[in-house]
């Protein structure tokens, strides 16, 4: 089993290096991850950043596409059989439709490959033609990454940490309660370790409700096939020292491994470590709007999220003789257009703010990391109202509830993020000076020109930074 293992290993080296030749020297591949916490916008962003680098009239901000150097852009079979394919078409439909609605979430791993040909720049324009660059976009839930940081991590050490930071949750009440029954049994049976597990995916359900971020195991939230195996059927428990080597502590501590080593490993291996440039997607105002220990957790999650990239310049002999890591992460916070455009600056310096500890790690070991507020299909218009006197910005939208038009004026965001960060940190229950508010927006119904894709806020800006130095 090793020598298989071993030569498994140097079969998947070989062909990654032969890949790896071939991009180099002919047309280069450019895969680009997105991912990010539940109701982050993954799919909206996919299909707009598609619909908009096929129709570039609103892509000016992306140099190639404002240069008018993109000749051409086409959808192109996916190079991987065994992924399902990223249901473009479906998506753009729901969106554009005559009774628009936003498309279904995502639960599993697929991808999208985009080719372009992009006409090179100076001497090199004129000696030779169109080049083709294709964009291979890999859709992922963001619950599976922040579980890439439990191969590091035993079940006693995974346990405890679990347990310290949700003892004080409402929504956890019943499952601590219950895990303290189960705590030292030596008979058991397995309805008590489904019961258990039950009992942890019903809390992780209540947190992310709550507006919490920390959601591992990530499969229990979206277990697709493999819903109800043994391999997703445990929890956390209380540490034991001297634990029966049949009581449910070391089943517990069983089923956990098995998680890593069948679920999480080949995600890493398969997916995730294949990926070279990333954006994570954050509903910071969704968080804000939960309160300051939302905020708190989002931050702590955005730490541990980057913990799971391998950060770095892919030099050519670097992607060659030792893989992949990735050169550039955008945290990009979402919704922007629920804000007038004249607090997106503040909304931008909250992200930079919630994402300054990753980001300087990741600085460090020579990724480039940026933050920005986005929206990738606006839903929203601006308009200013007066109330009580007073001039208010707001933005005016279809409401998903009722599909009525109404206004909404979310409060101000401070201009010194440490308004936010420092109640966060302090385990504040609300907040003191503010409260912001938030709607459930349903898409604009769209009449778009020839040539133009859909409505956006920053959205070119967001793909310079991720492809624009490779077309």
């Amino acid at each position: 089993m090793v020598i298989g293992a071993m030569a498994e290993g140097v079969s998947r080296s070989v062909e990654a290096v032969g890949d790896r030749v071939s991009e180099t020297f002919f047309e280069p591949v450019i895969r680009l991850g997105v991912t990010g916490l539940a109701r982050s916008g993954k799919t909206v962003f996919i299909t707009s950043l598609v619909a908009n680098l096929l129709d570039r009239g609103r892509m000016p901000q992306l140099a190639a596409a404002g240069d008018g150097r993109i000749a051409a852009a086409y959808l192109q079979p996916q190079p991987d059989d065994t992924l399902p394919r990223f249901d473009y078409e479906a998506h753009m439909a729901a969106l554009t439709g005559a009774e628009p609605h936003w498309p279904d979430s995502t639960r599993t791993v697929s991808q999208l490959r985009l080719s372009l040909k992009v006409r090179p720049t100076g001497l090199l324009g004129g000696l030779s033609g169109p080049r083709t660059v294709h964009l291979d976009i890999v859709d992922y839930p963001g619950e599976w990454l922040l579980d890439l940081g439990l191969l590091e991590k035993s079940y006693a050490e995974w346990s405890q940490e679990a347990l310290d930071r949700i003892a004080s949750r409402p929504a956890a009440e019943a499952f601590l309660e219950q895990a303290a029954r189960m705590s030292g049994r030596r008979d058991w049976e397995e309805a008590d370790a489904q019961a258990l597990a039950r009992g942890f995916t019903a809390y992780l359900e209540g947190a992310r409700k709550a507006g919490f971020s920390d959601l591992t195991p990530g499969r229990f939230l979206l277990p697709g096939e493999m819903e109800g195996s043994p391999v997703l059927t445990f929890a956390p428990l209380p540490p034991e020292s001297d634990a029966p080597r049949r009581g449910l502590w070391r089943e517990m501590e069983r089923r956990y491994e098995a998680y890593k080593s069948k679920v999480v490993k080949p995600f890493f291996r398969d997916h995730f470590a294949r990926i070279d440039r990333q954006v994570v997607l954050v509903d910071a105002l969704g968080a804000i709007h939960k309160g300051p220990q939302a905020v708190e957790d989002l931050r702590r999650t955005m730490a541990d999220i980057l913990g799971a990239f391998r950060p770095g310049r892919n030099a050519f002999l670097t992607r060659i003789l030792m893989g992949k890591r990735v050169e550039k992460i955008l945290f990009a916070a979402t919704k922007a257009d629920h804000l007038h455009h004249s607090q997106h600056g503040r909304l931008t310096g909250i992200m930079q703010a919630l994402v300054r500890d990753a980001a300087d790690r990741a600085n460090f070991a020579g990724a480039k990391t940026h933050a920005m507020a986005i929206a990738a299909l606006r839903a929203t218009v601006e308009e200013t109202m007066t109330h009580e006197g007073e001039s208010l910005d707001c933005v005016r939208g279809r409401l998903m509830e009722t599909g009525k038009l109404a206004a909404l004026y979310p409060g101000d965001l401070p201009e010194d993020p440490a308004r936010l960060l420092n109640p966060a940190r302090a385990g504040e229950a609300q907040w003191l000076d503010g409260d912001y508010q938030i709607m459930g927006f349903a898409p604009a119904p769209l009449r778009l020109k020839p040539g133009e894709g859909p409505p956006h806020i920053r959205l070119d800006q967001a793909a310079q930074f991720l492809i624009g130095d490779r077309l």
